[in-house]
C-alpha cells in the first residue's frame, strides 16, 4: 500500500495538526496559536467608528471587549468588526488560533486574520468568573543573562 493511498484512506490532509484545546488559566503573555472553547459572559462595544474614520479606512471599525471564560477562569477577548456579531453574551464559541495581546500590562485574547471564531453548541461548564486573567498586571522585565 503506497503512502499516498494511505493518506487518502485516513482522510487527513498532510500538515494539518489536530487542535489541542487549552483552558483559560493556561494562557500566558506573548503566546499564540491557542484553540479554546469559551462562553461569552459579557460584551461591551468600545469603539464604533463612523463616518469620520470611514473616510480614512473606507469601512467602519467596530471593537468590542468581551469577557469570555471557561471553568478555569475568564479573560477579556477583543472582538473586531464582524467578530463582534458572533460574541453574544451566553454564546459558546470555539476560538481557533487565538493569540494573547498585551494591553496596558494585562492580557487580552484576540483572533486575527489567521484565526477563526465558530459559534458552537452551548457548553456544559460554568464560567469561573472570580479568576479574571485580564486583571493580572504584568510588567515587562528585561532579563540580562550573564
Amino acid at each position: 500500500m503506497s503512502q499516498q493511498h494511505q493518506q487518502q484512506q485516513s482522510g487527513s490532509k498532510p500538515g494539518m495538526r489536530k487542535p489541542v484545546f487549552v483552558k483559560v488559566d493556561q494562557l500566558k503573555p506573548g503566546t499564540t496559536g491557542h484553540t479554546l472553547v469559551v462562553k461569552v459572559v459579557s460584551a461591551t462595544t468600545v469603539i464604533q467608528k463612523g463616518r469620520a474614520a470611514a473616510a480614512a479606512t473606507l469601512r467602519p471599525t467596530r471593537i468590542a471587549e468581551c469577557l469570555v471564560g471557561d471553568e478555569t477562569g475568564t479573560i477579556v477577548f477583543t472582538a473586531r468588526n464582524e467578530q463582534v456579531d458572533l460574541m453574544k453574551p451566553g454564546a459558546t464559541v470555539i476560538l481557533r488560533n487565538a493569540k494573547i495581546d498585551m494591553f496596558k500590562g494585562s492580557m487580552r485574547l484576540a483572533v486575527d486574520k489567521w484565526g477563526r471564531i465558530e459559534v458552537t453548541e452551548p457548553a456544559k461548564f460554568t464560567v469561573k468568573e472570580d479568576n479574571n486573567l485580564s486583571l493580572v498586571e504584568y510588567e515587562l522585565v528585561n532579563v540580562v543573562e550573564e
